[in-house]
């Protein structure tokens, strides 16, 4: 028989596990999404605890954000005006960078770097409280840990993730402006008009938001489920931890499409 043949029922089996691997995966994390939402509640009464996770993943990730969302704007700044600058446009290098910021790369690159800081954090963090029996030790005192423990980060990240998408895209335009205005000389009164005429609050500032807020669930999601459902050993932490970060990536990429798609009219 042709091996190419033969090789065939081998590649189908292997491509039907990882069809009931992925269902699998789906549903479980369908339901964990579930059993956060169900003690929310509890969360919300103990703001508190909403709070301090806030400062862990979003304040701690300022900087990161910070430094990158300057130094995108650079990027933007000169390439933009070395593109423009071949159909007499340079007056619209304002309003370049803007839309690149506030639509696709602020929202997207910002969920890159959630899911690389404060995602492999909150799965190291989980899992580790996981390997060493800390969950159960809640289970024991009558603490529902999901309550205790993964609800009060879910929100923390759902929360910061919008904000700090908000701050990558100022910080940005800050750096187009530096860039575009004070180093090539573009006219500053046309950069800041043509990006006031160019980008609608609700076609462009809030389509970005919403991106930036269905990343800051599906990537914290994602983070405390790999923590909270990996082995309860180091490397069973360091598998997940890898995992946040690839699905992560890979799902912000995939929803930015789907997302976009939607928001332009093209389905």
């Amino acid at each position: 028989m042709n091996p190419v043949v033969k090789a065939i029922p081998d590649v189908l089996r292997g491509l039907g596990g990882w069809a009931i691997h992925g269902l699998w995966w789906l549903g479980h994390v369908s339901h964990f999404l579930l059993e956060i939402l169900i003690h929310s509640g509890t969360s919300f009464r103990r703001f508190n605890l909403i709070t301090r996770e806030i400062y862990f993943v979003g304040i701690y990730s300022l900087i990161i954000i910070i430094v990158s969302g300057l130094f995108v704007g650079f990027v933007l700044g000169l390439q933009g005006y070395n593109t423009l600058q071949k159909y007499a446009s340079e007056q619209a290098l304002g309003v370049l960078v803007a839309l690149s910021l506030v639509r696709e790369l602020g929202p997207v690159i910002t969920a890159l770097l959630f899911a690389g800081r404060a995602g492999t954090a909150l799965t190291a963090e989980i899992g580790l409280m996981k390997a060493t029996e800390q969950l159960s030790a809640m289970e024991i005192m009558a603490v529902d840990p999901i309550a205790r423990v993964v609800a009060p980060r879910f929100w923390a990240g759902v929360i910061s993730m919008p904000i700090l998408a908000a701050i990558f895209s100022i910080v940005g335009v800050f750096g187009g402006y530096i860039v575009g205005v004070v180093l090539i000389g573009v006219d500053e009164g046309a950069f800041w008009a043509q990006m006031q005429a160019g980008v609608d609050v609700f076609d462009d500032v809030l389509n970005g938001e919403i991106k930036s807020l269905v990343f800051g669930v599906t990537v914290t999601l994602i983070a405390l489920f790999e923590g909270y459902d990996c082995y309860p050993t180091a490397e069973g932490v360091a598998r997940a931890t890898t995992r946040t970060v690839v699905i992560s990536s890979l799902t912000i990429l995939a929803l930015d499409f789907v997302l976009t798609s939607f928001m332009l009219g093209g389905w």
